[in-house]
């Protein structure tokens, strides 16, 4: 018994020396890399550079001044952006349609293109809080005679790609025609020329048009509930996320975003930022 016991023994005793050599020989794979990668803030600090995209056909949130520079509201707010972060800044020419692939796929960082936070984006992308508040109103002639959206049955609204715009319009239940148009000067243009009898747009932005055009004026209306425009991020990066957020904190409790604001629109921001409920 002594004998079996102590073969035993030896070959449970070699058994295991062998595994041992093998997992000596064998390579081991490393564990596997997690979905998480480094922040965007991490990657902007390390290239030093911020690219923001931004709609430079939205005056004066975007547009090109006359030396050919992107200039505007958004366009100073991500200047002061990249001062803090002491990178260089990339001012990324952005549409509406194209303002979540590009965010989607890296070709910016952070988005300021008057972008309306929705649940639907939401699914897609992630938001900052609020900096600047609107609602919507018409941009039309003088000489058309529309002073509200009750005037429009059977007329003809311009919209944007990729805005919002088209389904506020949808959702009054009304008898007009929608055009979309790939940029807010095309639509703007389009009821200058009388292609479209109105265009529907954020409130800030019609009013700033409309001082550039005596012909032009905008309804004394807010067509749907407020607007709360924030930056645009790509989703599940919490970092970067958090770092914009008190970028927005520190400009708004220091008033230099309201500075900004009626340094390019002539007046005090009109809504609070943060509603009461």
């Amino acid at each position: 018994m002594k004998f079996v016991r102590e073969s035993a023994k030896f070959t449970c005793l070699f058994a295991l020396a062998g595994l041992l050599v093998l997992a000596g020989c064998t390579k081991v794979a490393p564990p596997e890399q997690g979905a998480a990668v480094d922040s965007t803030l991490k990657q902007v600090l390390q290239r030093g550079t911020l690219r923001v995209g931004d709609c430079l056909t939205f005056a004066p949130f975007g547009f090109y001044n006359k030396d050919g520079q992107p200039d505007g509201y958004d366009v100073d707010l991500a200047k002061e952006l990249a001062k803090q972060m002491g990178v260089k800044l990339e001012v990324v020419n952005t549409t509406s349609a194209n303002r979540i692939p590009n965010l989607q796929t890296s070709k910016v960082d952070v988005v300021f293109c008057n972008f309306t936070r929705n649940l639907e984006r939401a699914k897609e992308i992630a938001f900052t809080n609020p900096y600047v508040v609107a609602s919507e109103a018409l941009l039309v002639k003088k000489s058309s005679g529309i002073k509200s959206i009750n005037d429009m049955s059977n007329r003809t609204i311009a919209t944007v790609k990729g805005s919002t715009n088209g389904d506020e319009v949808r959702s009054l239940n009304m008898q007009v025609k929608i055009q979309e148009f790939d940029s807010s000067q095309a639509a703007i243009l389009a009821v200058k020329q009388g292609q479209a009898d109105a265009m529907i747009e954020d409130n800030n932005f019609l009013a700033y048009q409309a001082s550039l055009d005596p012909e032009l004026t905008v309804t004394n209306e807010a067509l749907v509930p407020l607007e709360y425009n924030a930056f645009g991020v790509k989703s599940g990066d919490q970092v970067w996320l958090n770092y914009l957020n008190l970028f927005l904190f520190n400009i708004n409790a220091s008033k230099q975003n309201a500075q900004l604001y009626k340094k390019w629109f002539g007046a005090e921001p009109r809504f609070p930022l943060n509603p009461q409920y």
